[in-house]
């Protein structure tokens, strides 16, 4: 066992990541190809299913190409991918139109008329509120950002790629269906359609009321099955494709944000991580099923059988990076803005960035607020600029740690940090200073859900059970609160949480 290795397929965003993964979570090599997007000016965005499959094709060639590990050993895949986006399929499996992926809000004025009635609370009409929060433990956000909002702006957008698509999957049940042929979800990558009930982890299925508010047929999605299993083997054309043996099994796939809470190392209930990258969420366990409508966030089923975790989102993390790079053109790469924002002091001379440069999820369920810098002079520098947006990230990430904490009513004993945005010391030190907390940077923090996507594996090989993966997660560094920069962080904390009560009314008006 000591030779096995999972493939480990991790779809983000701005592309796949190849990843070869042994059985104590270390990453023998890894491959990483870019894949672009397309962000339409009516709230779509989009990416082409084909795109991902060369993508990922090309960096498994070169990884195992590589001669890292012998072709046997190699006994699994599984795949992890961006989360809440939707594929139109026809019955091979083949897709019928780019790519829908969370970012796009196109479906919200058709989810809109699902879930509001005459008399709404929180903006919801109250049966069905009622009725969905007990079932799935959320209910489709207002944004349009969910698959369900997709679906029917595909219905009533896109009326023949509806009609003619036989199911709609998550990216990543995508990616295994192409894998073994078969289109099938788990307990948990189906979550964020909020159709399932999912009371019993044991038995999560899709829930009628539900389908029927929504106008959709069983038929038309994925059948279910339990998380961390088995689903198939890899199909031969791909198997030799690829250069994997025949017969290599393959997974249930996982959203990122399962595959990253498995990949923290914090797996007991209320260890708490924080992921950086493009987007980010602040999660932990919990041992029942619980809603935070107020503040959008939920207690979800984990890829972990039989466990819950708090799923929430921010919109833009590290992404606020990749803007000031691609956008504002204001640094040529991620290395040039730390060296940057190491120029200017803590509190970047009073300086403020709001990162919502795409709505928000959490704590506020807004997608008209926007982002941008406040309290600019004509002495304020480009060091100052860019060391803002490392601290307007660090400011939205306390605002939510505050929230979490609040729902499950303890604080959190420090945060693993994952994800690319915890390469930085600068920013692990300065998240450390904002939310006053020990953070605890993972190793390999930026595979930590290549890392996750395997300890699945292992977990449905039945190779390790979940306390030996836990204790196999290794903490590189730990950054402690620095009480100077703390102290300047806190007013302007206060201060970051007024501007969005200022700009609220003002976005609303200019993007509603």
């Amino acid at each position: 066992m000591g030779t096995e290795h999972v493939l480990a397929i991790d779809l983000g965003t701005g592309g796949p990541k190849a990843a070869l993964v042994d059985t104590d979570g270390h990453i023998t090599a890894s491959e990483f190809e870019p894949t672009p997007i397309e962000l339409l000016g009516d709230g779509g965005a989009e990416q082409d299913p084909d795109g991902w499959w060369a993508a990922i094709t090309a960096a498994v060639h070169r990884l195992l190409g590589g001669g890292h590990v012998a072709v046997d050993d190699v006994v699994a895949v599984s795949v992890t991918s961006q989360w809440s986006g939707t594929v139109a399929v026809d019955a091979e499996g083949r897709h019928l139109y780019p790519a829908v992926i969370w970012m796009d809000s196109r479906g919200a004025e058709h989810i809109e008329a699902v879930v509001t009635g005459k008399v709404n609370v929180a903006g919801y009409e109250p049966r069905r509120l009622r009725h969905w929060i007990s079932r799935t433990g959320g209910i489709p956000s207002h944004s349009g950002k969910d698959p369900v909002a997709h679906i029917l702006w595909l219905r009533h957008e896109r009326p023949d790629v509806y009609r003619a698509a036989h199911a709609f999957l998550e990216p990543c049940d995508y990616l295994n269906a192409r894998l073994t042929g078969r289109q099938v979800a788990s307990y948990d990558s189906i979550v964020a359609h909020w159709l399932t009930d999912n009371r019993d982890l044991s038995a999560v299925r899709y829930d009628p009321q539900l389908l029927e508010w929504c106008g959709l047929a069983e038929r038309q999605l994925p059948p279910l099955v339990p998380s961390a299993t088995v689903v198939g083997e890899v199909l031969p054309a791909v198997a030799a494709d690829w250069g994997l043996a025949p017969g290599t099994k393959v997974v249930t796939a996982t959203g990122d944000v399962h595959s990253a809470v498995v990949g923290s190392g914090a797996l007991g209930d209320f260890e708490g991580h924080l992921y950086m990258g493009t987007s980010s969420w602040l999660s932990c366990h919990l041992p029942t099923k619980r809603t935070d409508l107020l503040h959008n966030q939920a207690a979800l089923p984990s890829a972990v059988p039989g466990r819950y975790f708090l799923a929430n989102e921010h919109e833009v993390g590290g992404g606020a990076l990749l803007w000031l790079r691609d956008q504002a053109q204001m640094v040529a790469d991620v290395h040039e803005a730390n060296a940057l924002a190491a120029q200017s002091p803590p509190g970047s001379n009073r300086v403020i960035f709001t990162p919502w440069l795409n709505g928000e999820r959490t704590p506020v369920d807004d997608h008209t607020i926007r982002g941008g810098w406040d309290n600019l002079s004509l002495t304020t520098t480009r060091a100052d600029l860019v060391r803002s947006v490392f601290e307007g990230v660090a400011f939205n990430s306390r605002w939510l740690l505050d929230t979490v904490e609040s729902f499950v009513k303890r604080p959190l004993d420090g945060l693993n940090f994952i994800g690319g945005g915890a390469q930085s010391d600068l920013w692990c030190q300065m998240h450390a200073d904002v939310c006053d907390r020990a953070i605890r940077r993972v190793a390999e923090p930026q595979h930590a859900n290549s890392r996750g996507a395997a300890f699945v594996a292992w977990l449905a090989l039945g190779r390790r059970t979940l306390d030996e993966l836990n204790r196999a997660v290794t903490i590189d560094e730990v950054f402690h609160p620095d009480p100077t920069a703390r102290a300047a962080y806190a007013p302007l904390y206060k201060e970051f949480t007024k501007l969005y009560k200022a700009h609220k009314p003002i976005h609303a008006r200019l993007n509603g």
